[in-house]
């Protein structure tokens, strides 16, 4: 039978997020995502529906998000401060007294004040019974209204499938980015697509160079050295 954490194993856990996220940073990873979404552990702690604690870390709003609040405050400690940190959130339940849109923005404008730079808006997977109205875009919305409401960067995503489709997403101001993963799987020369369909240019890879199309520029090579010196002055790995 699953078991409540102890404070002592919720503890632990925050340290691990933050642990990860320095040997992240050492590893070289430039951004880095908290996954606070789709029914896991933090997402069971935020949603009424899971999280039946009555202690410190359950009941009330600010009790529920107390977990995922301690962990942004200690990864952006062990994260560099001009490195990107992204929380990635599922923005409602899709079920009448579960986790919803307002208590998301509400978490948003603290997050946003822990340090967080961007909320990355997904929805549901912390029950199997939420009737999900999946379309085109259909969770841009959320991005849009914690965007606004929140006043934090957002990212959209969730059935995101074609250029056009994302371009208006950004150009409309409904979210600061857009997150794809799923179409990469069935197209992964999407961005160069994108490009050329947008009519934005882009540097192809120099072996790529003979079907790119007319006027596109062959990309550089990376000075490895150089990038790296420069990372290491601009997001120096905080000191513990």
């Amino acid at each position: 039978m699953p078991q409540a954490l102890s404070i002592d194993g919720i503890q632990n856990i925050v340290f691990a997020f933050a642990a990860a996220a320095r040997r992240a940073c050492e590893a070289g990873f430039r951004v880095i995502e908290i996954h606070a979404a789709h029914g896991y552990l933090i997402h069971e702690f935020l949603s009424t529906l899971s999280n039946q604690r009555r202690d410190a870390y359950g009941g009330s709003f600010e009790n529920r998000t107390r977990i995922l609040r301690e962990i942004v405050a200690a990864v952006r400690d062990s994260w560099p401060e001009r490195a990107p940190l992204l929380v990635r959130i599922s923005a409602t339940d899709w079920i009448d007294g579960g986790w919803d849109i307002q208590q998301s923005v509400e978490l948003a404008r603290q997050l946003k004040e822990l340090g967080a730079d961007l909320i990355d808006c997904s929805s549901g997977g912390n029950v199997a019974h939420a009737k999900i109205p999946v379309g085109p875009g259909y969770q841009t919305q959320f991005a849009e209204q914690i965007r606004r409401e929140a006043g934090i960067l957002t990212g959209a995503l969730g059935m995101i499938t074609s250029p056009v489709q994302a371009e208006h997403i950004m150009v409309t101001g409904q979210a600061d980015a857009v997150v794809v993963a799923r179409e990469f799987l069935r197209d992964p020369y999407w961005p160069l697509r994108a490009a050329r369909e947008l009519g934005q240019p882009i540097s192809w890879p120099v072996q790529y160079s003979r079907t790119a199309p007319e006027g596109s520029q062959g990309r550089a090579p990376v000075d490895l050295k150089n990038l790296e010196s420069c990372f290491e002055e601009q997001h120096a790995i905080p000191e513990r």
